[in-house]
């Protein structure tokens, strides 16, 4: 596939100093890594004593810190109405105009940043004002032009049928306002060509019937094959990636046949289904973070119907145990949360500690949130491992997270993010930088009611 790339400037060389590296390769920790950096990219990955280094060279000595690649969450909804920021989902769903939605996407997307993930997979949204997908790529080319600060974003674009559960993230009474929906496989061809023309990276659909939304059993078929097989054809006719979310093993099958890239989500499954996910070599999902008790209670504290909370807790078991029988069986896994109405923006790496209780080495939750996941959405060449000529998206945790998984879970622990060679958070002992200034709660929620 021809790829353009237009000529890099070298940059400035900067030497990076840790106590271990975990290069995301899987293999044990490194004692006392130095790392070359040149401008945006790695040049050299070594160890104390065995690597020269240029006499004006910055130094960033994290001491005893882990050197390891950024972190990367690959579903999750950053402009979804509810997270930390309003006190319900409905106020910011019917009283708040899309303009200040993006506004706290934004922000909801440099929480996330502030505690190491520094690539994340936004997978769409749609409101009362019509799919959002244009606001999204605004905030993502907004980063990218470097006017503001924040993670590498990839945007999703809803490319569903009308009825789906896509689209029942409103409710059913709900006024749809512009090309929401489309059917049949010419219609929706065209609606993934207009989230395409908007700027999305990843064209999104739906398969099944999901858990987070009113009235909707999570075994309807959403989609005809003919249809879901359009879209896939759509998104890969324009060098893009298709992400089928899917709940069942039907809807995964379909996924397959279509040659989806991304199966969104572990719920139900079947054996034979399994092994063909497997053999396929298809990446998956599990967002088991928005499963969790926690997340539950989250959602009613919002004020979501009790029927959708008893919908979500009588999926919590199916979801664990699909997830442990994919592993073992070989399915490739990328870290996924599905954030949006809950839990909290930032707190996305406790996905990986449940992947650890249900049967994963802590390297192996690790590899979900870097090479895996750099693989999963087709970055590998860049991205998800520290190597001579990738990008140097690097962070610094205090701590072994190889030993204790849990490490990334406090803000204190992540003391370097460092994207494309530029350190945006430095919490390093002396030093006070971060993302965003703020500590969960300590901002006013918006309730209009």
């Amino acid at each position: 596939m021809f790829e353009f790339k237009p000529p890099e400037a070298k940059g400035a060389v900067k030497i990076l100093k840790g106590g271990l590296l975990i290069d995301g390769n899987g293999g044990k920790p490194v004692k006392d890594p130095v790392i070359v950096l040149e401008g945006r990219r790695i040049k050299q990955v070594g160890v104390k004593g065995k690597v020269k280094i240029p006499a004006k060279a910055e130094i960033i000595d994290c001491g005893t810190a882990t050197l390891m690649p950024g972190l990367m969450d690959v579903h999750l909804h950053t402009m979804m109405f509810n997270c930390l920021t309003f006190h319900n989902y409905r106020v910011a769903q019917w009283e708040i105009t899309p303009e200040l939605q993006q506004m706290y996407g934004l922000f909801h997307a440099q929480l996330c940043f502030d505690m190491g993930f520094t690539t994340l997979r936004d997978l769409g949204l749609n409101s009362g004002r019509g799919l959002l997908t244009a606001h999204l790529c605004a905030i993502r080319d907004s980063i990218n032009a470097g006017v503001i600060e924040g993670p590498r974003m990839l945007i999703g674009g809803f490319t569903t049928i009308t009825g789906s559960h896509l689209d029942l993230i409103q409710p059913r009474a709900a006024q749809r306002y512009g090309f929401q929906t489309a059917d049949g496989p010419w219609e929706l061809r065209k609606l993934a060509r207009t989230n395409l023309l908007a700027g999305c990276d990843v064209v999104k659909t739906c398969a099944t019937g999901g858990g987070g939304t009113d009235k909707e059993e999570p075994d309807i078929r959403n989609m005809t094959q003919e249809e879901i097989n359009a879209i896939v054809d759509e998104a890969h006719a324009f060098h893009k990636v298709a992400a089928v979310h899917c709940f069942t093993p039907n809807g995964q099958r379909m996924a397959l046949e279509a040659g989806a890239d991304t199966i969104e989500h572990m719920v139900f499954h079947e054996e034979e289904t399994i092994d063909m996910i497997a053999e396929a070599g298809t990446w998956m999902t599990p967002t088991l973070l928005h499963r969790t008790d926690h997340a539950i209670e989250t959602r009613k504290d919002q004020g979501t119907s009790q029927f959708v909370l008893n919908k979500m807790k009588a999926l919590q078991p199916y979801c664990f145990e699909t997830f442990q029988k994919m592993h073992k069986a070989g399915v490739n896994i990328a870290l996924g949360t599905d954030m949006g109405f809950d839990p909290e923006m930032g707190t996305n790496a406790r996905e990986m500690e449940i992947y650890v209780k249900l049967g994963m080495t802590n390297m192996d939750a690790i590899l979900t949130a870097t090479r895996n996941a750099a693989r999963a959405i087709k970055m590998e060449r860049e991205l998800g491992t520290l190597e001579a000529g990738k990008l140097a998206d690097i962070i610094a945790v205090k701590g072994d997270p190889s030993k204790d998984i849990r490490v990334f879970q406090n803000k204190k622990n992540i003391q370097i993010v460092m994207k494309e060679g530029r350190v945006y958070a430095d919490r390093r002992p002396g030093h006070d930088k971060n993302v965003v200034s703020v500590t969960p709660k300590d901002w006013k929620k918006i309730d209009y009611l």
